[in-house]
C-alpha cells in the first residue's frame, strides 16, 4: 500500500481536534485518517497523539537496541585484554573459555555474578567495540640482515609452499635486534625460535650476532622445547649459515633449511612472533651491556610460560583465492600448550609433563611479573 504523507499543517489541524473529540468522533477521524495515508493503526495514533514524527518513510525506522553489556562488563573485558596482551577478540575469547572460571573463582576477575555470566557468553565482536579506546602504541620499524655466503650452497631453500609439517619438532629461527635504531657497535639480540606445528616459542637474548653466541643459544632453546627437535628454518643470516651448525645438524640429523634471500614470506611462523611476541614485550630500544641480556633473559623465562601456556594462536590453514581477492582461512584458535596435548607425535609422559607444569602456574601472578621485570629493564 502506497503511503500518502499529509502536510505539516493539515496534521497539526487533526491533532487538535483529535485531542478535543469524543472516543466516537476520534475513531472517526482516526478511520479518515489511515484510509487516506495508509499508515499502520498503531503508527497513525501515535501521530495523532503527538507521540512520534513524520519520518522520510523511504528510510527504514532504526529503534535503538535494548542494551545488554553494561559499564561493568567493558572494564572486565579492558582488563582481560591487558592481562592477555591484547590479543585479537576472537583469540581473547578463547582464552576465557579456558582461564575465566578460575580468574572469576580466585577473585581477580572483580565482576558481579551477573557479569560473569555475561563475560561468558560475550561475542569477539562486542569485545571489538569496547576495545576502540584502548592505544595502539607499538609501531614497526625495519630489521637487518646480513647475509651469509658460507655453505650457502649446500643448504637447500625451503618455501612456505614447502611446508607439510604436522608434526611438532620443525622450527623456524631468526635473530631480533635491539639496535635502538642505530646499527653501529654491539647490540643485543634475540633467537626466536617458533615451531610450525604447535605455534611453541621459545626466546635468548645474545650479546651480539656472533656466531659462537648464537650457536650457544640454539643449543639452549632445544633443551626447552617440549618435543624432539627434527629440524631448523633460517634465514640467510651469516649467523645461521656457517660450518658449526651446518655440522651440528648433521651430526644431530636434523634437517637444516633456509629461506630465499629477500623473501620473509619463506619464514612466516618466526617472523610473526617476531612482532607479536619478542617486539610487543621489549619493544625497538637498544640493549646493549651484559646486564641487559641478563635482564632480557629472566624475562624470557617468565614469558615464555605465558606465551606458550595461556595465549592462544591460530594457524593458516588455506588460501583461497577469489577473482583477485585472496582469502586466508585459519584454523580455532588454540594456545601451543593445548596443540602439543592434542598432537599424536608427542608422548604421553611430555603431555604429563606439561600438564603439571600447567597446573602451577597463575596467568595473573605471570603477568605481574613480567610487567615488573619488563618495568626495571627499562628504567636502565
Amino acid at each position: 500500500m502506497s503511503h500518502n504523507r499529509p502536510s505539516e499543517v493539515y496534521l497539526e489541524k487533526l491533532r487538535e481536534r483529535y485531542a478535543q473529540a469524543t472516543k466516537k468522533e476520534r475513531c472517526a477521524i482516526l478511520n479518515e485518517f489511515v484510509a487516506t495515508t495508509g499508515y499502520h493503526r498503531k503508527h497513525a495514533v501515535a501521530l495523532l497523539r503527538g507521540k512520534r514524527r513524520h519520518r522520510d518513510r523511504t528510510k527504514p525506522i532504526r529503534r535503538p537496541r535494548k542494551r545488554i553489556y553494561t559499564d561493568e562488563d567493558k572494564r572486565a573485558v579492558l582488563w582481560l585484554v591487558k592481562l592477555f596482551d591484547y590479543i585479537a577478540s576472537k583469540r581473547l575469547r578463547v582464552a576465557m573459555d579456558t582461564e575465566l572460571a578460575t580468574l572469576f573463582q580466585q577473585g581477580y576477575l572483580q565482576v558481579s555474578r551477573a557479569g560473569y555470566q555475561r563475560l561468558q557468553r560475550i561475542s569477539a565482536s562486542t569485545m571489538d567495540r569496547f576495545r576502540h579506546s584502548l592505544p595502539h602504541p607499538y609501531v614497526r620499524r625495519r630489521g637487518g640482515t646480513k647475509p651469509g655466503t658460507l655453505l650457502k650452497r649446500h643448504i637447500p631453500v625451503r618455501t612456505f609452499a614447502d611446508w607439510d609439517d604436522k608434526r611438532p619438532g620443525f622450527v623456524e629461527g631468526d635473530l631480533v635486534q635491539h639496535d635502538g635504531g642505530n646499527a653501529s657497535g654491539d647490540f643485543a639480540c634475540t633467537l626466536d625460535v617458533t615451531d610450525v606445528c604447535t605455534g611453541w616459542t621459545e626466546m635468548r637474548a645474545v650479546r651480539n650476532k656472533a656466531q659462537k653466541y648464537v650457536f650457544a643459544a640454539l643449543k639452549y632453546l632445544r633443551t626447552l622445547l617440549p618435543f624432539p627437535l627434527l629440524g631448523i628454518d633460517s634465514d640467510n643470516g651469516s649467523e645461521f649459515i656457517n660450518d658449526q651448525l651446518w655440522r651440528y645438524c648433521e651430526q644431530e640429523h636434523l634437517t637444516f633449511t633456509r629461506g630465499r634471500a629477500g623473501r620473509k614470506n619463506d619464514n612466516p611462523y618466526v617472523e610473526g612472533k617476531n612482532w607479536s611476541v619478542v617486539r610487543r614485550l621489549v619493544g625497538y630500544g637498544r640493549f646493549d651491556t651484559q646486564q641487559q641480556v641478563n635482564q632480557l633473559n629472566a624475562l624470557y623465562a617468565v614469558y615464555r610460560l605465558y606465551v606458550n601456556h595461556f595465549l592462544p594462536v591460530t594457524k593458516l590453514q588455506r588460501k583461497v583465492r577469489e577473482g583477485s581477492h585472496v582469502k586466508k582461512i585459519y584454523d580455532a584458535p588454540k594456545t601451543p600448550y593445548q596443540r602439543v596435548l592434542d598432537s599424536a607425535q608427542v608422548s604421553e609422559s611430555v603431555k604429563a609433563k606439561l600438564r603439571a607444569e600447567h597446573a602451577t602456574l597463575d596467568v595473573v601472578k605471570l603477568k605481574q611479573q613480567i610487567d615488573q621485570m619488563s618495568d626495571a629493564l627499562f628504567s636502565e
